[in-house]
């Protein structure tokens, strides 16, 4: 039987049809654009880590609308916040991680965006008393706190979480505006500058207070620490890409609370690698995300945190430099809570504390057990790893033994005794007497401290030296 020519027409399309049914849908190329800044070591969690361990990827959808879907990133690092702003503001970037001002900038900035808002995601790192941010001048300075600045030339990054703190720090003791002469100078050159006395004093966020002191050419006079207000960083998305992708900012999540968990699983294999990564020294890397570090690594958005960004609006505002901005508003813990219940982790318990991991073990040099982490210290002794102590007299005294021995040490970190941070230890002051040692960040704390007890205030070689005394000088 000969088929007439519709019927063969007819047959032809269903087969076609059948053919192109049959054949899988091309895919879709979705481009996600991540703005990081690799060397601020409090936001390693939520960018370097994930994209040298391809944790993103590792969560990332594959099933429903998302079976055709190929993601491909765009990692772009940056040495503050604002151009990492100015790039999302583009929709180059859907994520960005900056700090507590450029983030509360970058949530002020798109409400007047009509294609998109910003909107917090989650935490990368916090310090409830603002350590992190610090002001460090050359060694050689004669200047040892932040009232001897007055009238000299003081560079910081213009609208970083650094720039910030200053403003903080002269609201908090009336200073007016022209106290410093106060100039923007990125990192790269600030530390330049400082290192060639071609200004006072330099500002700056997380690791450059700390990196400067420990590459041997500057002295931290002020840290953050004293304003006694957060300091935190975090991680912001554009609405219109989350409102379309929810499940990848799930994903992304997941992916900083899994490098959360690989930092401290091995924080010193942890601080090598990010030292390999980003080139800040890993001893640097590791006084902020070590145990007992100066920075928490927490993803969760805590209402102390929220309640900083609120009074940190209001000093912006004191200075013209902002209008009407709720954060409350420009949270949102919805990706957060789906990725903490999907890996079975408890949000709210987490959301509670304030916990930081500390030094725990045992003190094998004084031999006794670490009961108080924030009066021990720690040694990074090259062969043999990063060793806990007891106490700032037993670390000073373990050190001494290991060199006797001819050991080879990185580095000793103890803990200020007035405000618990992180220091190395060749950076402190000790007040020394009464067979007691006490480290502290700033000179007049050790000088006061030091009068209450008829002690003396030592530098690290005549601390280490009364150690081996006993605490006698």
């Amino acid at each position: 039987m000969v088929r007439s020519a519709p019927a063969l027409s007819t047959a032809m399309s269903i087969a076609a049809l059948t053919l192109i049914l049959a054949q899988p849908a091309k895919a879709e190329t979705v481009t996600i654009g991540i703005g990081t800044q690799d060397t601020t070591t409090n936001t390693a969690t939520t960018g370097v880590v994930i994209r040298q361990l391809h944790l993103f990827e590792k969560y990332l959808p594959t099933d429903g609308k998302y079976a055709n879907i190929k993601f491909e990133f765009e990692w772009q690092n940056f040495t503050s916040g604002p151009p990492v702003t100015n790039a999302m503001m583009a929709n180059k970037l859907q994520f960005g991680a900056m700090g507590d001002y450029p983030l509360i900038v970058n949530g002020f900035t798109f409400e007047n965006n009509p294609e998109s808002k910003s909107r917090l995601i989650a935490v990368a790192a916090y310090n409830l008393s603002g350590s992190g941010n610090g002001i460090v001048v050359n060694k050689d300075s004669p200047y040892y706190e932040l009232a001897d600045l007055k009238g000299k030339l003081v560079s910081v990054p213009f609208g970083s979480a650094a720039h910030g703190m200053v403003l903080k720090a002269m609201q908090d003791r009336g200073y007016p505006a022209d106290f410093f002469q106060l100039v923007s100078q990125s990192p790269e050159v600030g530390s330049t500058n400082l290192q060639e006395n071609k200004i006072d004093a330099h500002a700056d966020f997380v690791p450059f207070a700390e990196l400067l002191p420990f590459r041997g050419f500057a002295r931290k006079i002020f840290d953050g620490v004293e304003t006694n207000f957060p300091t935190w960083h975090g991680v912001v998305v554009r609405t219109d890409f989350a409102e379309k992708y929810p499940e990848v900012v799930v994903a992304y999540i997941k992916a900083v609370i899994a490098a959360n968990q690989w930092l401290r699983a091995d924080p010193k294999a942890a601080a090598e690698k990010i030292q390999q990564w980003t080139g800040t020294n890993k001893e640097v890397v590791y006084i902020f995300l070590g145990p007992g570090g100066n920075m928490t690594t927490d993803p969760t958005i805590k209402p102390a945190l929220i309640d900083a960004a609120a009074a940190d609006v209001k000093v912006l505002q004191n200075l013209g430099r902002m209008k009407e901005f709720d954060p409350k508003k420009w949270v949102d813990d919805s990706f957060i809570r789906k990725a903490y219940a999907d890996m079975k982790l408890d949000y709210d318990a987490e959301l509670a504390s304030t916990r930081n991991y500390e030094i725990s073990g045992d003190d094998k040099f004084c031999k006794k057990p670490i009961l108080e982490p924030r009066k021990a210290g720690e040694i990074w002794v090259d062969d043999e790893g990063i060793l806990p102590f007891s106490s700032a007299m037993c670390t000073l005294g373990a050190y001494a033994d290991y060199k006797a021995k001819g050991k080879k040490i990185d580095v000793a970190y103890v803990f200020d005794s007035a405000r618990g941070i992180k220091l190395f230890a060749d950076q402190a002051f000790f007040a020394v007497g009464g067979g007691d040692i006490a480290p502290f960040l700033l000179k007049k704390d050790a000088e006061a401290y030091a009068a209450t007890n008829g002690g003396k205030v030592l530098g690290f070689d005549d601390a280490v030296k009364a150690a081996i005394s006993g605490g006698k000088t």
